[in-house]
């Protein structure tokens, strides 16, 4: 069958306008016509047999021309080689619903060989089977890359530690930025969360493990899991690889804090007296041990969270461990603390200032230094004031969720915990007072099981 180049254009062009250098074919005959500014025949078209798949040997021996021309492989594949010499893959296909022409670059020879234009020219006419327009389908999928190769594992962290900073304490935030900053980032900070898997991370983080320290290793483990959940809940990955990496270390050993025995109170209030410490950390010691709270919690009291009228200090919920508010009943003691610190600093911030910055609050170490000194390295932390008061409270009778609440250790049950706070104020305020009187006569030397008793069965409990 003979076809006429003019008719052929003329039918082509009032359903497809097209410009020079377009590919066009003819909607039902196996025809292709490749447009040009000028040809032989002045019709600016070039006829093209039957479509013919090309051969790897036809593409990469087809020179240059003066003017750059289009070979068709089939199923709107195209090689274009240019006056340059450069040959590029084309893929030119019909826009679902506006019906207009469009080339679609798939990559330069020989670095897309004929085979991979031909997967992805393949790929494209699926797409065009869904009425999905390839170029729109590329685009987006080039945004989609991009963002998955932003959201890194230490940006994404980062935005986890903002939401987290308001649910803890301060310094409970600044040990896991710091660690995550320490331990972490260095090593898979920089990957996409698309590439983060359980090997590497595990890798990552088996030097902690050589070095013994499990109790690290295994919060920034959980930590960890907190950032991968975070990142599932908002839509950043479909499923978190890490939530077993725990598995992959041996577990911590649970070995309890340093803390005397309630027999050996007067010990350590005895040597609080004697020793050569400042007095604003010897207040501070005091301080903790009277309000049972953790170190932390005490070195940064503020003025403006005492509340002098009601006697009670309400610390807000960023300064907690658990992320929730705790209110102190405050003994006759703990109040006669506030008095001997005023003259220090009432017209400051915080209640126990910093040593060399006045401006900031005491160290939440700086109660550990003080008892190192005093003697009692080994045998009492701080942090082990708690257990020295639980453990004496517990012997004395006290309600066991009282004391718990006292020790501000979050109930799991929260309609429980809210009714307990709200209920056991006063129950508190009664132990706080007995607590403190014990401390007191521990530091006078007046203890005994009949002092004890007596105050009990005035007290009531």
């Amino acid at each position: 069958m003979v076809f006429n180049p003019s008719r052929i254009l003329a039918y082509l062009l009032f359903y497809c306008p097209v410009a020079p250098n377009d590919i066009v074919q003819h909607p039902r005959l196996n025809v292709t016509l490749i447009v040009t500014s000028a040809s032989n025949d002045g019709l600016g078209v070039t006829m093209a047999n039957t479509t013919k798949p090309l051969t790897n040997t036809e593409v990469k021996q087809n020179k240059p021309r003066k003017k750059e021309y289009s070979l068709a492989d089939g199923n709107g594949l195209y090689l274009r080689v240019k006056p340059s010499g450069t040959k590029l893959w084309i893929f030119n296909y019909l826009r679902p619903f506006t019906k207009k022409r469009a080339n679609l670059g798939l990559g330069i020879f020989p670095d897309i060989s004929l085979a991979d234009a031909r997967v992805e020219a393949q790929k494209f006419k699926g797409l065009l089977a869904k009425e999905i327009d390839p170029k729109e389908y590329r685009i987006e999928q080039a945004w989609k890359d991009e963002k998955a190769h932003t959201n890194t594992f230490e940006h994404v962290a980062e935005k986890w530690l903002k939401l987290k900073e308001s649910k803890v304490s301060n310094s409970y935030y600044k040990k896991i930025s710091s660690r995550l900053e320490l331990h972490v980032f260095p090593r898979i900070g920089k990957l996409p969360l698309h590439k983060i898997n359980a090997v590497d991370t595990i890798e990552a983080l088996d030097p902690l493990a050589k070095q013994g320290k499990l109790e690290t290793l295994d919060n920034i483990c959980g930590w960890i899991n907190e950032v991968m959940v975070y990142s599932v809940n908002t839509g950043l990955v479909h499923s978190n690889p890490l939530s077993n990496i725990k598995k992959a270390f041996n577990s911590p050993k649970s070995t309890p804090l340093p803390a005397l025995k309630p027999d050996e109170l007067p010990e350590l209030m005895i040597a609080l007296n004697k020793a050569s410490i400042k007095l604003v950390t010897r207040c501070l010691l005091e301080w903790q041990l009277h309000t049972m709270v953790r170190p932390a919690e005490a070195a940064g009291a503020r003025w403006e969270e005492i509340d002098l009228k009601n006697s009670l200090w309400e610390i807000p919920e960023n300064r907690m461990k658990g992320g929730k508010p705790h209110n102190v009943p405050l003994s006759p003691q703990a109040l006669s603390l506030l008095d001997i610190l005023k003259p220090f600093s009432r017209q400051r911030e915080f209640i126990f200032p910093g040593d060399r910055n006045p401006r900031k609050s005491a160290n939440s170490q700086t109660a550990n230094m003080a008892l190192k000194r005093m003697g009692f390295q080994g045998r009492q932390v701080a942090h082990g004031l708690r257990a020295l008061a639980s453990t004496t409270l517990n012997e004395q009778g006290f309600d066991k969720d009282v004391v718990e609440i006292a020790l501000a250790h979050v109930d799991q049950n929260a309609i429980r915990a809210a009714y307990n706070r709200a209920e056991y104020l006063e129950r508190r305020r009664v132990m706080m007072c007995w607590w403190s009187d014990h401390i007191e006569q521990a530091a006078t030397g007046k203890l005994s099981l009949s002092s004890n008793v007596a105050f009990l069965n005035a007290r009531g409990r």
